[in-house]
């Protein structure tokens, strides 16, 4: 039999622990998300892989918020994030400091994630587009990479919180791996 974990048995950190723990070497852009459920929710990712920062860009609501903390549980205070008017102009910084910049698009010559090969200390900043519209053009066509997520049934996409789910959790466990 397999009993359920209570959450005191599951040792997490707690925010002050979390917030000097070493960082995953991953960072998370939001272009323009309108659902602050999602953003909540990717906050919660961004927590339990220890993502560096998530940057909130344009349109993106930021903390404090009741429908994002409904999601993010706390979140919120944990993850380091920042919020910047203009997606380019933070992919460009990203850049510069040599970041390799991937954006999580369907588009033409798309890497599918099953095949995207990291580093296991290379620092990446994934993009997360707007529900309706995706990853804006001049920020994909900005990017290192394109990576598209494979899709086998009937739907032409994913939710963006699913998407920063499936997505960050194959970065990391791929530069985890043997760890």
């Amino acid at each position: 039999m397999n009993r359920k974990l209570e959450n005191s048995e599951l040792e997490r950190l707690d925010v002050s622990s979390f917030k000097e723990a070493e960082k995953s070497s991953i960072i998370i852009i939001l272009d323009n998300i309108r659902s602050l459920n999602n953003i909540g929710s990717v906050f919660r990712t961004a927590d339990a892989f220890l993502v560096q920062k998530i940057y909130l860009c344009g349109i993106t609501a930021t903390p404090p918020h009741k429908d994002i903390r409904k999601t993010a549980l706390g979140a919120t205070e944990s993850v380091d994030w920042e919020y910047k008017k203009d997606t380019l102009e933070v992919v460009k910084e990203l850049k510069q400091q040599g970041i390799s910049i991937v954006a999580v698009e369907q588009a033409e010559n798309a890497v599918m994630l099953n095949h995207f090969e990291v580093g296991p200390t290379e620092t990446i900043a994934v993009i997360f587009g707007n529900e309706v519209k995706g990853v804006s053009q001049d920020v994909v066509n900005a990017s290192d990479t394109v990576l598209e997520i494979p899709q086998f049934g009937t739907k032409h996409s994913l939710n963006i919180s699913v998407s920063a789910g499936v997505v960050v959790w194959d970065i990391w466990s791929k530069q985890h791996r043997g760890k």
